[in-house]
């Protein structure tokens, strides 16, 4: 299957990285991933009674200081201290020496839809209560969602292009497609890349249950974010990070680099309907999907799994099940299609990335994780959505989807690579 465009340089994965409700790398958050087990609890780092929801997939036991110093602990969001772990992570996966780069050569692009809200909440907490002087002088760089992206370019030394987009619930995908995109077009060899959020602040987390958008089944953290399932009420909200090392095939191949999946395409789009809702019939995210097929020069008879963005909301799933079989016609019904969310919960600008890991592990193990919690089924979702067990598979090539507010719809294909 030789699918890739001779006028443009061929991009390759070489290097994971993660922090997820699940674990603190990638072996453990996938090992935890394929035996369907969930980091869903009730909140315990403040007093959620009052909320409707009061519970998340927050991630545990994590120390920044592990990996930064005392003052930029205090300095930098949450968000910035799991990508660092998650690229950390990466790059000793990739074996990638960035001493050896030219660093006009190397870039970043590192998605948030929400930036450093637990600095945000709680500065303006100090404000209310003490006054002006009583703020932290670090807040305002501390804050900028581009925070992350610079704050590792200073780390590493890297010259190159540092973004952080923001694209909602979709962020996760666009970085890494824009990424892709930077060293098909020649401007750079190697890129960091993914997304990172951490947003289970009382104030969003109230936000959302007023939308609506989160399960409130508080007896049950564990059971309660059901996708696709007939009796699913809302969404769990969740914190991480996922970073990946792109490069060109000819600068991985040079420095005898482990090659672990090939990016394939992208495809993102806008709904245009509502800033909450999803279009009913799914055409936005449809024709991302079909965009990122064409990038591919692929089919959907090519297409072996699907990491689906499955929220656990009503309007959302059935959406997205529109979408993959206007987009993927009969074959849809056909491809393991799970959700993650039950397990990790919504990671927001980091769930894209997270769905792109699930797509290059099933790629390199051969299994699927489960949708779990999948219990009644709902006559609007009839795809194949791995309830409860993870399942071998065979993938030569996959689609991530994620899905986010505003009607932004990003869908990438990751492909095995083929010399």
């Amino acid at each position: 299957m030789s699918t890739h465009h001779p006028s443009q340089r061929r991009v390759v994965i070489t290097g994971l990285g993660a922090v997820s409700p699940l674990g603190l790398d990638v072996r453990s958050t996938w090992e935890n991933m394929l035996a369907g087990r969930t980091g869903a609890a009730r909140i315990s780092v403040y007093d959620p009674s009052d909320l409707p929801t009061q519970f998340a997939a927050i991630i545990q036991d994590f120390d920044a200081r592990k990996y930064l110093g005392r003052r930029e602990v205090r300095r930098l969001g949450r968000l910035t201290h799991l990508a660092i772990a998650a690229t950390e992570e990466a790059i000793a996966d990739a074996g990638l020496d960035l001493a050896q780069e030219d660093p006009t050569r190397v870039g970043i692009e590192m998605g948030s839809a929400f930036g450093a809200l637990n600095i945000v909440e709680d500065q303006a907490c100090v404000i209310r209560e003490k006054g002006p002087r009583a703020i932290n002088p670090a807040v305002a760089p501390a804050v900028l969602i581009t925070t992350t992206p610079c704050h590792m370019a200073i780390r590493y030394g890297i010259r190159g292009p540092a973004n952080s987009p923001v694209a909602a619930c979709a962020t996760g995908v666009v970085a890494l497609g824009e990424a892709a995109r930077r060293i098909q077009r020649g401007e750079v060899d190697v890129m960091l890349a993914g997304g990172a959020d951490s947003y289970y602040s009382r104030l969003i987390l109230a936000a959302f249950s007023r939308l609506g958008a989160m399960s409130t089944r508080n007896d049950s953290p564990e059971t309660a974010c059901r996708p696709f399932d007939a009796e699913r009420d809302g969404m769990l909200m969740g914190e991480g990070a996922v970073t990946m090392i792109l490069e060109s095939l000819e600068h991985a191949q040079a420095r005898g680099a482990q090659i672990l999946a090939e990016y394939g395409g992208m495809g993102f789009t806008v709904d245009a309907y509502n800033m909450a809702a999803p279009d009913p019939e799914g055409d936005g995210a449809a024709r991302a999907i079909m965009q990122a097929l064409a990038e591919a020069g692929l089919s959907p008879d090519d297409v072996d799994a699907v990491a689906a963005h499955g929220t656990g909301t009503y309007l959302n799933d059935i959406s997205e099940t529109k979408a993959l079989k206007r987009a993927l016609g009969a074959r849809a019904y056909q491809i393991p299609t799970p959700s993650i969310k039950p397990m990790i919960g919504h990671a927001m600008g980091a769930a894209g990335a997270f769905n792109a890991l699930v797509i290059i592990q099933a790629i390199r193990t051969g299994w699927i994780p489960p949708t779990i919690n999948y219990s009644v089924p709902d006559p609007e979702c009839d795809l194949d959505y791995v309830p409860n067990e993870a399942r071998r598979v065979h993938v030569d090539a996959g689609i991530a989807n994620a899905f986010g507010f505003g009607g932004q719809n990003g869908t990438i294909l990751i492909k095995r690579f083929e010399p």
